[in-house]
């Protein structure tokens, strides 16, 4: 059975909260058995504020042991326990974003390594990990330095929709200027591998430019990047007026300029089961698309339907080469 790595993410966010409902459930659920990466004392303490049970029958292991052959696994350092009984739910802190680097860290290691087959992580707090020291504006370009790929993109998935972003956490002002002819190509090979074959490119502006008379983008990079993907033979159409594009949605993957414009017509449609997958790293991985819910941490509210299906697409994808697009 294949393993998949398991991140808790922000320790006083839902992520904690989330694993345990993974945890319950048998490795036949998932398709795979869990190696989660956090910390066993805050399991337990996450469990008793939540009235969840009680992760049972699970072997916990000290970072660098050998894992059992079969069933879930904690891989978790008792000497770090105390730092979790001042966790507080629900506010920023930098011991909270301290740790999520490690679990990630380590969790990047162990999968490169082929002890799992897979990645799926827990949301965490961009905050917490500054205060920490981590300086990297989200998840995927830290997955993407661990990985040594730093050619990456996000992709959220549902079985309704699946968007391919060509920028990520870029401010709108800045986006044009990142526009890039060669980089949106490849994003385009990335979607159309990862869940074409048919792909329709967004424009940047409104109307599509309108031949210009709203930005150039589309004449000068856009059309010209579909016109080299078409080239390859890849079913690619536009660039398609973004405030319609999705209403009759003949294709199977969008590639999007920016990060609103594909997410939220994606979250207008999978906001409770959609996922978040990196595609350019050797390994697959996977998240819910959503964030930590400080809000919800603790309370045995948060909704598990994203992470459950993160965990499902990661156990399916096992090692398929969704990142070895063509150059």
């Amino acid at each position: 059975m294949k393993t998949l790595a398991v991140t808790c993410g922000d320790a006083a966010g839902i992520g904690p909260e989330l694993v345990l409902r993974a945890l319950a459930k048998p490795p036949s659920e998932w398709g795979a058995r869990l190696a989660v990466h956090g910390n066993a004392a805050l399991l337990r303490r996450v469990a008793s504020a939540t009235l969840l049970p009680q992760p049972e029958g699970i072997i916990e292991v000290a970072p660098g042991e050998a894992w059992p052959e079969n069933g879930h696994v904690i891989i978790t350092a008792q000497a770090e326990d105390a730092e979790f009984a001042d966790v507080i739910p629900g506010q920023v802190q930098a011991v909270c974003g301290r740790h999520a680097r490690t679990w990630i860290c380590n969790a990047v290691r162990d999968t490169l390594a082929g002890r799992a087959q897979g990645l799926v992580t827990a949301p965490v707090n961009k905050q917490a990990m500054r205060l920490a020291g981590v300086d990297f504006p989200g998840h995927t370009e830290l997955l993407a330095h661990l990985a040594d790929t730093p050619d990456v993109r996000m992709m959220f998935w549902s079985e309704r929709l699946r968007v391919v972003l060509e920028t990520i956490h870029e401010p709108l002002a800045g986006v044009p200027s990142k526009l890039d002819r060669a980089h949106l190509l490849q994003t385009i090979r990335f979607a159309a591998r990862a869940a074409g074959p048919r792909v329709g490119v967004l424009a940047l502006n409104p109307h599509a430019g309108e031949g210009g008379l709203f930005g150039r983008e589309e004449q000068d990079i856009i059309a010209p990047a579909i016109a080299d993907a078409c080239a390859e033979g890849l079913r690619v159409e536009g660039p398609l007026v973004p405030d319609t594009a999705f209403c009759s949605a003949p294709y199977d993957v969008y590639v999007a300029m920016y990060h609103d414009q594909g997410l939220i017509p994606f979250k207008m449609v999978a906001f409770h089961e959609g996922v978040n997958v990196t595609l350019g790293l050797p390994f697959v991985r996977t998240s819910p698309d959503h964030g930590t819910a400080f809000d919800l941490a603790w309370q045995g509210r948060a909704l598990a339907t994203s992470f459950f299906a993160a965990l499902r697409l990661a156990a399916r994808r096992g090692r398929l080469p969704v990142s070895r697009c063509g150059a």
